[in-house]
Parts: structure tokens; sequence; C-alpha cells
């Protein structure tokens, strides 16, 4: 608790997602000082918009969460804007911290940086031993230039940069827009909507084989904050929960879990994206004490129960 009594902590993306959470494990540790800088305000993009920002925050960490981001259909569309736009602010992020003597940098990189094919359970020291799959390795790319960054600012200026590996992120309060959300948000929906419009069946992308890893919002922001406090090197570390689902099961499980009574079809003209996904997580465990807590079907119930409350009316 006395770690961030004092600390002035600036968040970006600290209105999204995973933000609005981190925000509150930060508040119930006790930090009172924290900026979370809007688009409105600062484009985090360009030098002079972040100078400004840290002036104004006087910080002592940041905690560089905002990306652009979406499924595989949004990176499929965008590649050059994902590439550019998380390539630059983290670039200037992270410069602008060490030239303006900010003492810690929290640097929140993604499973899209790991190779297409990259043997299961991921491992921390296999990041370098492939290119990632092809459809978002624009974003994966600009995402894991931010540990290359980092240790070179460790080798060259002894600047205290971390950088970690959340795995696929769901919970309440999730992107359930159907032009960029994830599996588990976009299923959630198609199931909720077909059940309430009385359809006969869902279309998914896909062959079902591929495999995924996922981790509750509420476990994710417990992992950074927990790293941000205790963990001071530039050696990458995964974020997950340590299981692999394939897409048809979670399918199934979402099916079950909404009581949707329809058929599945599947759409194999779409891509699977990465064909597994699964990390190691014994350096979180080992260096700051981190593990998962919330059972996979605990964390989807509680989502399920979040959108039916908050169906999206957009589109």
């Amino acid at each position: 608790m006395n770690f961030w009594k004092d600390k002035s902590v600036v968040v970006t993306g600290g209105g999204g997602f995973l933000g609005r959470v981190v925000v509150k494990k930060l508040q119930d540790k006790g930090c009172k000082r924290i900026c979370v800088p809007r688009s409105a305000q600062y484009d985090l993009r360009k030098a002079s918009a972040i100078r400004r920002l840290y002036n104004h925050a006087r910080a002592d960490m940041i905690i560089h969460l905002a990306a652009v981001v979406g499924g595989i259909g949004a990176n499929r569309e965008n590649p050059g804007k994902f590439f550019y736009d998380n390539l630059m602010m983290g670039v200037e992020l992270m410069e602008q911290a060490r030239l303006t003597g900010i003492p810690k940098f929290v640097a929140i990189g993604t499973i899209c940086a790991y190779p297409k094919f990259c043997p299961v359970p991921f491992k921390e020291e296999n990041i370098w031993d492939g290119y990632p799959e092809e459809t978002n390795a624009p974003y994966g790319l600009a995402k894991k230039m931010l540990l290359v960054q980092s240790q070179a600012y460790r080798q060259q200026y002894g600047f205290n940069s971390i950088y970690l590996l959340p795995v696929n992120l769901y919970g309440p309060g999730d992107n359930f827009s159907r032009e960029s959300s994830h599996v588990i948000p976009a299923l959630i929906r198609k199931c909720v909507e077909a059940k309430k419009c009385g359809d006969k069946q869902i279309t998914v992308w896909g062959t079902g084989r591929a495999t995924r890893e996922f981790l509750y919002v509420d476990d994710a922001a417990h992992g950074i904050v927990l790293a941000a406090e205790k963990y001071n090197s530039s050696e990458p570390v995964n974020l997950g929960a340590g299981f692999e689902i394939s897409i048809k099961e979670l399918v199934q499980l979402i099916v079950k879990l909404t009581k949707f009574k329809g058929g599945i079809v599947w759409d194999q003209t779409k891509p699977d994206g990465q064909p597994r996904r699964c990390l190691d997580t014994t350096r979180a465990r080992k260096e700051f004490g981190f593990e998962a807590k919330v059972s996979f079907e605990a964390g989807l119930k509680k989502t399920i129960a979040w959108y039916t409350r908050n169906p999206v009316k957009d589109e």
C-alpha cells in the first residue's frame, strides 16, 4: 500500500476496457494521483502532446495500455493504421519519458507479437523465432518494437522499463462492436441476439480448430499492477491463465451459457488466425507472484451477464 501512496501515475488507455480496471486497482492500492489522458486533449502519436502531458502530470510512472486494436477483420482492413498508430505511440511515449526523467515505464505488448508457428506453451525466449501470424502482424510487430526499445534504452541509458505480454483478454465492459470485437464478445453478441430474434443458426469464422487462451480482465489488471510495483527488468513477461481451448469448444461453451438453441455454421472462407495460443506463465509467477484467479467459465458467466444488461445498440 505504501508503494503507491505518493506515486503519480499516467495510465494511457485508462478509459478503456482494461484501463478502467487498472485504474480501479491502483485506487484500491492507495494511489491518489492518476492521470488518464484523453485523445481529444493529447494525440499520443506526437512528441509535443506527450511532453505537454508529462509536464502536466509530473509522473513517477507511465503505464502504457493505449492501443488501436481489433479482431481479425479489423486487422485485415486496417494494417497500416494499426502499425503506424501503435508504433508511434509506443516510441514517443517511451522516448519522452526517458527525456523527462520519469523513473519507470510499463509497456503492454501483445500475444500477437509471437511467431505464427510457436511451440506451445509460448515461452518468452521464443518471441523472436519467427514472423507473426499474417492477419495481425503489423499490429503485433508495432507493439513488439516496445520490447526492442525497452531493452535498448535500459542498455544505453539505464532507463527502467518493463514489457508485459498479456494473452487475449475478456470480461465485463469489453468491446462488443460488430466491426472490431474479438472472438468472445463477438460470439456472446451473436448468441444473445440470435436467441432474442429467434434465429435458427449463427455463423462463425474459420474451422474451429484454432486454439486460444483467455485471461479475465480483472486478473490481467492485477498482474499489470503487481509487475509495475515489483518487476524491474526488460526481459518480457507473459501474463496468462495457463490453459488452451479450441474455438469450436469455445463456441459450444458460449452457446451453452447463453442458452442459444440454434445451429452453428462455420464459414471456412474466413481465416482462423494463429493456429494455437497458450502461454507459459512461469516467469510471472516467479518474478512477481502473479497467478490468474478467475476460472474461465465463471469469467464467461460474468461477461454474458454484463452484456445482457448492457446490449450494444449500434449498427
